[in-house]
């Protein structure tokens, strides 16, 4: 199988020579490429990782995570990747559970996979507002689906050839991760959940303060509601 690492990368430049090193490290049983999609960053991200080698991708302009992550998805289709694994670019997702999170797709028992922090609770567990806003979304998603996710906004994730031809004609824009796991449900595709161990961001400074946070929760319940209520066009 052909696998593709997809770091969608905002002003990064403390983290992700780190981030790629590491996932260098893990012994894969696959082909694995990786690419950053640089978020029009206005420091030496783009550079650092063109400098180690890494597949970078440009962007004329800042179109959010959401954005920068279908790139990479357009990217995998274009390229015929049969796997599409999310790694956000900040360092907190770690490598080394990177062959754990697509072993239900190579499996074929899962279109996408997610790696949760929650379900043995080991290693950084989000701060206390994030992890209230998490148990509301987590309620909010398994009412309303019949899904039993345990860590919603997780961006660490894996997705198969079919989902990725499907997320890159359309995948959601502000913060995909929660609105993401509706709209493959209305659309029929399984998702599942692996035990994974995240790590506090070492450097830089995460875009969500308490301000957008609250834009986010309202944003996504919106999102979550409307999703649930569409109906499939014929």
């Amino acid at each position: 199988m052909n696998i593709l690492v997809i770091i969608p990368a905002f002003n990064e430049e403390d983290n992700i020579s780190k981030l790629i090193k590491n996932i260098r490290k893990v012994e894969f049983r696959n082909n694995v490429d990786i690419l950053v999609v640089n978020d029009q960053s206005s420091d030496m991200t783009s550079y650092i990782c063109k400098k180690l080698g890494v597949n970078v991708i440009d962007l004329p302009c800042n179109l959010g995570i959401g954005g920068a992550v279908q790139t990479g998805y357009k990217f995998a289709s274009l390229n015929n990747y049969d796997i599409a694994i999310q790694v956000d670019g900040d360092g907190q997702h770690n490598p080394e559970f990177l062959e754990k999170l697509i072993e239900p797709i190579v499996k074929g028992n899962s279109d996408m996979v997610i790696g949760s922090r929650y379900i043995e609770h080991n290693g950084f567990q989000s701060s206390t507002l994030r992890r209230v806003g998490i148990r509301y979304l987590k309620f909010l998603i398994n009412s309303l689906s019949g899904l039993k996710i345990t860590d919603p906004t997780s961006g660490f994730r894996a997705c198969n050839k079919k989902l990725i031809q499907t997320f890159a004609m359309n995948y959601p824009r502000d913060y995909p991760e929660p609105e993401s796991i509706m709209y493959i449900k209305r659309k029929g595709f399984s998702v599942s959940e692996v035990p994974v161990v995240m790590n506090e961001r070492e450097g830089g400074t995460s875009s969500i303060n308490f301000h957008r946070s609250i834009y986010y929760m309202i944003k996504v319940s919106l999102a979550i509601f409307f999703d649930k209520i569409r109906k499939e066009s014929l």
